[in-house]
């Protein structure tokens, strides 16, 4: 089935494209139904992007990295004076010591009365009381544990960490200032996971919802088709601009992408007719964008063009400045040559 669909397109090609007599070789242009493609502008921005806040207050003893460096995960930001801190970590070590201590005696005494009850020696008061010495100190060893843990994570509070790896864009301390619980640290934000967020328009969604195709569109015209599974719309619209909030991800490590940057976004949102032209056929002259045109007499007409997207392989659209029937040179520089004749070896003029 593949080999007759291929053996049918070569066929067609081949009907299209002919030599004018004494001329170059050209193609007869006929409008071939394309997809229609909206484009708007997206934003690029980081998905993990945070601000690393104070959680103590003290002073700020050492900074290790700032705007522009690169963190790896875990690696240590900054460090607070953790002179109080410590102290209450040996503090706490001190207590579960004791309540370690107390929690052993209390267990040995009520194991001891508990052996001289079965022999009728003591009364169950005493048992009772020996008891709840020994629940009490179980308690107060719980408690010791509990505080030593706080006073550890205070400790380790004195060491801001990075959580994720990442690019430093803000540092908002300085050594020696004192920053207060819930002050901001540092901000930064990973280049390993980007997305795209674009508005579009009301009258849109319904197409878009219905698994329109979308490619990012690079400034330097690099286009990159994209994961319909990875995108996100937003279930209500800005009561002011009417639009929609699109959220989608993108791959991993596309050169050159930062975070704020502009990108296009193109949306298949049904079906044109166009003119499809070799890439190769366009003649660019200055400001000029045109093609070669053989006429039915042999004539050639340098004819300017206004082109559209690229649609596959080496084709491109042609918005205007052709009609359907009209032959485009595929030579330019032999097109070129054979006006230049024409014309009797003067410059090149634009026909209409």
């Amino acid at each position: 089935m593949a080999s007759r669909i291929l053996f049918v397109f070569l066929v067609w090609s081949v009907a299209r494209l002919s030599v004018a007599a004494g001329g170059p070789t050209v193609l007869e242009v006929a409008p071939e139904r394309v997809p229609q493609v909206r484009t708007f502008d997206g934003v690029v921005e980081a998905v993990n992007q945070s601000t690393v806040s104070a959680q103590i207050s003290g002073q700020i003893v050492s900074i290790y990295f700032d705007v522009d460096d690169y963190v790896e995960a875990g690696e240590v930001l900054l460090r607070f004076r953790d002179t109080e801190q410590r102290a209450a970590v040996e503090a706490a070590h001190a207590s579960l010591r004791e309540a370690e201590a107390r929690a052993g005696q209390a267990e040995a005494e009520y194991r001891r009365v508990q052996e001289v009850y079965r022999k009728k020696v003591v009364s169950k008061s005493v048992l009772d009381k020996a008891k709840a010495d020994h629940d009490s100190a179980q308690a107060q060893l719980r408690a010791a544990r509990a505080r030593l843990r706080q006073a550890e994570e205070q400790l380790e509070h004195t060491v801001v960490r990075a959580p994720y790896s990442g690019i430093v864009v803000q540092r908002h301390v300085e050594v020696g200032e004192v920053a207060n619980r819930g002050q901001p640290l540092m901000t930064g934000l990973s280049l390993e996971k980007l997305r795209v967020v674009v508005h579009l328009p009301q009258t849109l969604m319904p197409v878009v919802r219905a698994n329109a195709a979308v490619t990012m569109v690079l400034n330097h015209g690099e286009r990159i088709p994209l994961d319909r599974a990875e995108m996100v719309i937003f279930p209500y619209a800005d009561p002011r601009s009417h639009t929609i909030r699109v959220r989608i991800e993108l791959p991993e490590k596309i050169a050159l992408l930062y975070p704020g940057m502009h990108v296009g976004m193109a949306f298949e949102t049904g079906a044109v007719e166009r003119f499809l032209i070799p890439q190769g056929a366009v003649v660019r002259r200055s400001e000029v964008t045109a093609v070669y045109v053989v006429r039915a007499d042999g004539a050639v007409v340098f004819r300017q063009v206004r082109l559209g997207l690229p649609r596959g392989g080496d084709r491109i659209e042609v918005l205007a400045g052709l009609e359907a029937g009209e032959r485009v040179a595929l030579d330019p520089i032999a097109a070129g040559v054979r006006l230049k004749e024409q014309l009797g070896g003067a410059d090149s003029q634009v026909h209409r």
